[in-house]
């Protein structure tokens, strides 16, 4: 019963994932030749593919924009519009099974057509090279949100994963938050130091996300929220997009997500499905620990509990790390994880919400603050040199 339940629902009301980097697997791979990656049949290469985004249920894509944060800034911007290239390539070449949707209205008009909503988020704030113009041609080209941080600093906020340099956000900092809620672009918190979170929060004047984030009160790892920022949330009105990456989930998983990234290193292989599989002599011998539905229940629900109902949302991360949860290794089985929570008790519209509800719901409040704003307030000239200083 709950399977025929969980299928009625997500036909319903479209699951938006926040996060999934196909797009960088896609150059990895093929150098974005989508003839030689059929994406209509199951790829052994990759978490994602066509079939299973169908049989996953997922009625809505954030695409990942990601590049290395290590490219000089003009390397950067170019390779992070070569992401956007590819993604409308994809959407255009499966335009039958795919659509561009920039607004929350079209994101719900090409789900009711049967399609997978398809939009983009770009994974760092180094893919605009200090520029605000860089900032709004990503908007112009399909972005809706950027996530201020990947794993190093930028030249104007601090990530989680770096040593602190400008105590959060530099003034210039600050002057990204207020351009990207001029143009109605949410403002992504994933990656960032707390210091960052709670200075972007202060900051925006739009709902904020996190698209693949888990709770830092159930897992003591960097990348995740602290119950302080999550009790910020209902006053913002944002989401915090869930993620399934194991080290993120348990703090016996990111343990071991420490050892095998030493060892990965080690041996030069990198984050994806065929480094796994270099990696299986290792693999065997140090197998991950349990990681299944359940633990992200765990997370989806201490986020319900701190933040809202109305502010918990899901970023599976797919092809951004090559091991999943035991139960859900691919983009099919995000209904394991609703079965489980309807069987922890969820009501329909609670369960649609945490699907969909509530981050669409956060976008469009963005273009609503995005309208307002542009009334009043004209493109940001500010340059990086004149702010912080």
């Amino acid at each position: 019963m709950t399977s025929s339940r969980i299928t009625d629902l997500l036909s319903r009301h479209p699951l938006v994932d926040g996060h999934n980097d196909l797009l960088w697997e896609l150059r990895e791979l093929a150098n974005y030749d989508l003839d030689a990656v059929d994406l209509t049949r199951p790829v052994a290469d990759t978490q994602t593919d066509l079939p299973r985004l169908r049989a996953g249920g997922v009625g809505a894509q954030f695409w990942s924009v990601w590049v290395p944060c290590d490219l000089p800034p003009e390397q950067a911007v170019t390779a992070t519009l070569e992401q956007i290239d590819a993604g409308h390539a994809l959407i255009a070449r499966h335009s039958t099974e795919l659509g561009f949707a920039p607004t929350a209205d079209e994101l719900e008009k090409v789900f009711a057509s049967g399609r997978i909503a398809s939009v983009f988020g770009a994974e760092g704030g180094h893919s605009i090279g200090n520029s605000l113009a860089t900032l709004r041609t990503l908007y112009t080209l399909g972005v809706r949100y950027m996530t201020l941080t990947h794993e190093k600093n930028t030249d104007w906020a601090d990530a989680s994963t770096d040593e602190p340099a400008y105590d959060g956000l530099t003034a210039f900092g600050v002057e990204v938050v207020r351009e990207m809620n001029r143009m109605g672009m949410l403002v992504d918190l994933s990656h960032v130091a707390p210091s960052t979170m709670d200075d972007a929060l202060d900051a925006t004047e739009s709902p904020v996300i996190f698209s693949h984030s888990s709770a830092r009160a159930l897992c003591d790892h960097v990348r995740n929220v602290p119950d302080s920022v999550l009790s910020r949330m209902s006053t913002n009105g944002g989401v915090v997009m869930v993620t399934f990456v194991p080290p993120f989930l348990t703090d016996e998983a990111k343990q071991w997500g420490i050892e095998y990234s030493d060892e990965r290193t080690r041996r030069g292989v990198d984050l994806s499905l065929p480094g796994v599989r270099a990696m299986a002599d290792w693999l065997s011998a140090h197998p991950s620990p349990p990681v299944t539905a359940s633990t992200i229940a765990d997370h989806v629900e201490h986020v319900r509990e701190v933040a809202g109902i109305a502010h918990v949302g899901l970023g599976g991360d797919y092809d951004g790390y090559p091991l999943f949860p035991d139960d859900m290794g691919d983009v099919s089985t995000y209904p394991l994880l609703f079965a489980e929570l309807a069987d922890r008790g969820w009501s329909d519209p609670d369960l649609a919400a945490l699907a969909g509800g509530n981050v669409i719901r956060t976008l469009r409040d963005a273009e609503t603050v995005a309208r307002s704003l542009q009334a009043t307030r004209s493109p940001s000239r500010a340059r990086i040199q004149d702010l912080d200083t």
